[in-house]
């Protein structure tokens, strides 16, 4: 076991390797970098991304810089008709004076000391922004997961034990009706319902704390915490646990129908005996092998609708900034922090399967 935790954590380096380096090449090809956006805004262009990111950031500071050189030119569109000094100064200011290859090992130097740089548009460093964020998400990410895991596995079991009943039909009806609906809706109606719309104002419609947390006592703290976060994660719930429920009750039914299930009803076993003793460990094996992509999805991705919403600043709201602006420190600080957690979660998924099921062991497997 020990050998095989050394080899998987020992592979995380080539796989980080080979995904910062495809996203670099890729995005390094891709049109409209920061370069651009600083050029359309000396222009006086409209780059709404990068102005909404910079917000009195690093870009406002970097475009005075250069807007008394480039005042003249303000009329033109495009890089053509820039005095090519003015472009060159820019193309400094964000590194890209040096060729590709010298700035992909700079890189790689960097975040191997996690060293992840500082943000083109926000004038703070990559890691202090993800640090800021990050409570957010993982709020959303945890909590919803949680629930979602809590209330789909035991509902997943009762539909395969009742197989075909009303209580099947019904559940199946109204999971088919959430699955259908997009969670931005739900959210929406969440809003509208209970968060000062049309009709109640019981929760918060905006960040994750109040005003003065600090000042509150610890209950009032975890209180207030959990008011906040009540309608985003209830949005989230409802809109991601139709699809693990179904997937639990039909890994249940297929381990049902196999042959050491006849054997041990043969052998005088109970229901209940033969569903959490031998049917529980095998049709589990596929739901924990989700969680790792469930959880990846639900932390970064899932929330970013959700985050807009109800005024979250998480971190899938940064990644999605960071994209459309070309912030490229924080874009591949944050895919680089994303995929390191990826990579550990699937390697607690693998030993999560041999506390489920101690027959399997992957060391074994690979010394064969």
């Amino acid at each position: 076991m020990f050998i095989y935790i050394l080899r998987r954590l020992a592979l995380i380096i080539p796989t980080l390797l080979g995904i910062l380096t495809l996203n670099f090449f890729i995005i390094q090809a891709a049109p409209g970098g920061p370069v651009e956006q600083m050029i359309a805004q000396l222009q006086g262009l409209d780059v709404a991304a990068t102005a909404r990111v910079g917000g009195g950031g690093g870009g406002e500071t970097a475009g005075a810089n250069v807007s008394a050189q480039a005042s003249s030119t303000s009329a033109y569109r495009g890089a053509q008709g820039l005095d090519p000094a003015v472009v060159k100064r820019i193309e400094s200011m964000y590194g890209f004076d040096k060729p590709l290859w010298e700035r992909y090992v700079k890189m790689l130097g960097n975040y191997a000391t996690f060293d992840l740089g500082e943000s083109f548009f926000r004038s703070k460093g990559v890691l202090e922004l993800i640090g800021e964020k990050i409570p957010v998400s993982l709020s959303l990410g945890l909590w919803s997961t949680l629930i979602i895991y809590t209330l789909s596995i035991p509902l997943g079991i009762m539909k395969a034990v009742r197989h075909g009943t009303r209580f099947d039909i019904w559940t199946s009806t109204v999971m088919i009706v959430g699955n259908a609906i997009p969670v931005f809706l739900f959210a929406i109606l969440l809003v509208v319902l209970f968060a000062g719309g049309s009709y109640f104002n019981w929760f918060p419609l905006r960040g994750l704390i109040s005003p003065g947390w600090e000042d509150f006592s610890l209950f009032h703290k975890i209180l207030d915490y959990f008011w906040h976060l009540a309608l985003p994660v209830t949005a989230m719930v409802i809109g991601g646990f139709a699809t693990l429920t179904m997937l639990t009750k039909n890994s249940f039914l297929d381990e049902v129908g196999k042959q050491y299930v006849t054997t041990a009803r043969a052998k005088g076993q109970t229901e209940r005996r033969i569903l959490y003793r031998h049917i529980f460990r095998n049709a589990m094996l596929l739901i924990i092998a989700g969680f790792p992509a469930a959880f990846i999805s639900m932390f970064f991705t899932g929330s970013l609708l959700i985050e807009v919403i109800f005024s979250l600043d998480g971190l899938g709201l940064l990644g999605f900034e960071a994209t459309i602006s070309r912030d490229y420190p924080v874009m591949f600080g944050s895919l680089y922090i994303f995929t390191l957690i990826g990579l550990f979660t699937k390697l607690l998924s693998d030993l999560t399967y041999m506390l489920v099921d101690p027959r399997i062991d992957f060391s074994s497997r690979e010394q064969r």
